[in-house]
């Protein structure tokens, strides 16, 4: 009775092995309100599986810091691999780290320079840049009634996303309904809020004369937000505009400062890179883009958005 009873249990412990999936989750940077949120989707979305467990890292913005977190991996024995790059232009030799080690690997919410070479047993999770920066500025073209001066803020330029957002800009303000508006400056505060309002501060300082803030992300916009406000400007003379639809990017908007943002579903994205991850993991197909919509938020429907993020 005892070998029996024990040989059921073995029989449970290994059936529960044979299922158990790690996978390494290797983050650009934990400190950012959007990458926070991607990453607790994922989290939080693992906790609901059986079996499965994230080893979740911080590149702290290193690429070097990076690659190095991916080979830990390997070398740990996980099953797959979640990147969420801190550079796009260093993807190639990730791809290749991981594709020699015969390790799935899935990029996540930035889009590697690689894309459309990924190897066998890689994809991308993400959403599609060409609708952001487009949603944003046609927002702000209405707003503006096709005339005015914007300031543009763009994001981190190793990255491709920032890239992407910014040509969005400039293709909707070459169309005949906005060309009315001029891009009279446009600089990188590398997403963040703090640099952001250092940029605002030092156009305001210069005497520059402009009417619309077009961000990259909402970090940046709040930036502007809080320049504008501490050089006593009236917020209804601007319309600023981010991409994200953080909270606190959803607060700024409820007390209307902020005009335009645009959701991007960091929760779904880190749901849909984690099942990407084990179907790869299984040997299942997935298709090598996986594309999540962004959607366009204004003050008219906001209360819709406000519990997504």
């Amino acid at each position: 009775m005892k070998k029996l009873i024990l040989g059921a249990a073995m029989s449970v412990l290994l059936s529960t092995a044979a299922h158990a999936e790690t996978i390494g989750v290797s983050m650009a940077l934990f400190d950012d309100n959007f990458l926070t949120v991607l990453r607790n989707g994922m989290q939080d979305y693992a906790k609901t599986l059986d079996g499965v467990t994230l080893q979740v890292e911080d590149a702290q913005n290193d690429v070097a810091k990076q690659q190095s977190q991916i080979q830990n991996f390997i070398a740990a024995g996980v099953q797959a691999i979640i990147v969420n790059p801190v550079d796009t232009d260093a993807t190639a030799a990730m791809s290749k780290i991981a594709a020699d080690a015969g390790i799935p690997l899935v990029y996540v919410n930035r889009e590697p320079v690689n894309v459309n070479e990924l190897p066998e047993k890689q994809a991308f999770v993400a959403s599609n840049e060409e609708e952001s920066g487009t949603l944003e500025t046609q927002e702000v073209c209405k707003l503006l009634g096709g005339k005015g001066k914007a300031v543009v803020m763009m994001g981190e330029l190793s990255n491709q996303a920032a890239r992407m957002r910014t040509q969005d800009v400039h293709n909707v303000l070459a169309t005949d309904e906005c060309k009315g508006i001029e891009i009279v400056e446009e600089q990188t505060a590398n997403w963040s809020r703090t640099q952001g309002a250092d940029l605002v501060t030092n156009w305001l300082s210069a005497g520059l004369e402009f009417n619309a803030v077009i961000a990259n992300n909402d970090e940046m916009a709040i930036g502007a937000i809080q320049a504008l406000k501490a050089a006593g400007k009236d917020m209804k003379d601007y319309v600023v505009a981010g991409v994200d639809a953080t909270q606190d990017a959803l607060a700024a908007m409820e007390a209307g400062d902020l005009d335009v943002t645009v959701f991007q579903n960091a929760a779904g994205q880190g749901k849909g890179s984690v099942d990407a991850a084990l179907k790869l993991a299984k040997g299942e197909a997935v298709d090598k883009k996986v594309y999540i919509p962004f959607e366009l938020v204004t003050p008219a429907n906001l209360k819709d958005y406000q519990s997504k993020n």
